[in-house]
């Protein structure tokens, strides 16, 4: 029996292996679950436009938005494992999700395997220009002046500019209305009309705020950001240790060959290395970071704990 195993286990390996040289022979799909225009889809164009030339075959983007990420997220983990369905995602999906569901369709941390980082998402905290507050200073005095009612978008109940605001309402004492969006762009766009007070935005507002349409007021990371290099960090400005920021990139179904796997982190590490897309992610407010499979794991078990405990803490669910 023991050589039996052994003998189906080698044929498994050579099974697999061939097929990461035969791979991709046709279309990969590339399936956003946030909607188009946001951070995850805008990195996803990039990203797909990478590998389009660098495999020789077209990589299609597909947006799938609904649910906080989670409608997306079945419908790839539930696609075959051969290497030709992919997710483009913020870590939410994986590391928060599974708090806001009482139920989820499918086990992220299971049913996915986390196959690259593309980028540190950091979340700018914006305001229209035409808003008294010149500075964070004068922001939280305006919240503590008017409890309740001044109002915030985020891209979904439980989104990770979503707990920024949150955390930023814990660790300032004050309260806000939430407005949960399908998606960053449209909350970006009520805010520049002037329907919502503002928001911790993932790096598409900085042409306005280039503009002159919004202000910066802050940033939600641990480093300034090399976009707006003059914003200070929230940390800087008396919030210690505040970090809201999300991880996005790519994941597989589960049981996607390791060889596939190994050849897609290879070859999107590779990218992210090239002065013209690492411009290009800069861009949008984004960084590139480029981790192995185990490391854009353990990066979604961190961004987990931290993030659970203030959605334990505030009762947020997805019904909210």
């Amino acid at each position: 029996m023991r050589a039996i195993a052994i003998a189906l286990a080698f044929v498994v390996s050579l099974t697999s292996t061939s097929l990461a040289q035969t791979w991709p022979a046709h279309t990969i799909r590339l399936v956003v679950n946030f909607p188009p225009g946001g951070a995850a889809d805008l990195l996803a164009r990039l990203i797909g436009q990478s590998l389009s030339e660098t495999f020789g075959q077209p990589v299609v983007v597909e947006n799938k938005a609904g649910a906080n990420g989670n409608l997306g997220g079945e419908a790839v983990a539930r696609s075959a494992p051969d290497g030709y369905t992919l997710l483009m995602s913020s870590g939410s999906m994986v590391a928060i999700n599974p708090y806001l569901y009482a139920k989820m369709p499918f086990d992220p941390a299971k049913d996915l395997v986390p196959v690259a980082s593309v980028a540190r998402v950091p979340f700018y905290l914006v305001v229209r220009t035409e808003n008294p507050a010149l500075d964070f200073k004068a922001f939280v005095a305006d919240l503590k002046a008017n409890p309740g009612k001044r109002n915030f978008g985020s891209p979904g109940i439980g989104s990770s500019p979503h707990l920024a605001a949150e955390m930023l309402k814990k660790m300032t004492g004050t309260e806000a209305v939430h407005v949960p969006y399908r998606g960053a762009a449209p909350a970006l766009n009520d805010l520049l009309a002037g329907q919502i007070d503002f928001l911790f935005d993932p790096g598409i507002a900085i042409e306005h705020v280039k503009a002159g349409k919004l202000r910066a007021l802050a940033i939600g990371s641990l480093q300034r950001s090399p976009q707006l290099p003059e914003v200070p960090t929230l940390e800087e400005l008396g919030l210690t240790g505040f970090d809201a920021d999300a991880v996005f990139g790519v994941y597989a179904p589960a049981g996607t060959s390791a060889d596939i796997i190994a050849r897609l982190n290879s070859e999107i590490n590779r990218a992210l290395a090239t002065a013209a897309l690492t411009e290009r992610i800069m861009a949008v407010g984004n960084i590139p970071a480029t981790m192995s499979p185990d490391q854009f794991r353990e990066k979604s078990r961190e961004d987990s704990k931290r993030f659970g405990a203030i959605i334990r803490e505030k009762g947020i669910t997805a019904g909210n």
